[in-house]
């Protein structure tokens, strides 16, 4: 039996199409202290950080304590969009995704784990509200890691899995998702259809479908399986 391999996913931008939330919290968060809100391209740049890292640079003119308050109000208004069970439908996953996640995953050689700047709470939400329970092996968040593009989630699910670097990708859609696999070893498969400009981040192998993910995965761990 080949050696193990592990493909850890992005959330935000890769899997699920999260942008009508982000947005909307978005105006919230900024409205809450009376400052105007910023056009989408510049909101959707930061998609993928840690939320006080991410107003760290939309606003940088803030203190930490109104960007604490920033913060509070964008969870605050993230959850208030799911509705009072938690389960509004605003970010619908990707075409390709699901069947994607199921193909890899009924590999026994192929391990799913999730890197994210989602919070725990957030991440859980995701894999409740689209059926994606027992998926993924290893589960790193911001709650408990450096914001990207620090190796922290990268080097904590390899460490989960036991899998080694050269065997292991990073499949995301923003610069900061590239830069973290590189540094954590792996390697990077960008996507054309997120939230920065696949030319300019950096990866290894861009696909322009989840139908092309296998392939990529196969030529970055050296094996077919």
């Amino acid at each position: 039996m080949p050696d193990l391999r592990l493909v850890i996913f992005d959330v935000d931008g890769t899997l699920v199409d999260s942008q009508a939330e982000i947005m909307a919290a978005m105006a919230s968060a900024f409205a809450s202290q009376g400052m105007p809100m910023l056009d989408r391209p510049t909101i959707l740049s930061i998609v993928g950080l840690s939320l006080s890292e991410a107003f760290a640079k939309l606003c940088p003119q803030v203190d930490d304590v109104q960007r604490a308050v920033l913060v509070q109000a964008y969870k605050d208004a993230f959850n208030d969009l799911r509705g009072p069970d938690g389960n509004a439908e605003l970010s619908p996953m990707f075409a390709g995704a699901r069947e994607a996640l199921l193909h890899l995953h009924a590999q026994p050689e192929t391990l799913l784990a999730v890197a994210t700047g989602k919070s725990k709470r957030g991440l859980d939400k995701m894999i409740e509200r689209h059926g994606l329970e027992g998926l993924f092996i290893s589960q790193q968040v911001a709650d408990f890691h450096p914001s990207k593009p620090h190796p922290a989630m990268v080097l904590a699910a390899l460490s989960d899995t036991g899998v080694a670097p050269n065997r292991a990708v990073m499949l995301g859609d923003t610069s900061y998702d590239m830069d973290m696999g590189r540094a954590g070893g792996v390697g990077t498969i960008g996507v054309s259809w997120g939230y920065h400009d696949a030319a300019t981040i950096g990866a290894d192998i861009v696909i322009d479908s989840f139908d092309a993910l296998p392939n990529a995965i196969d030529r970055l761990t050296g094996t077919t399986i």
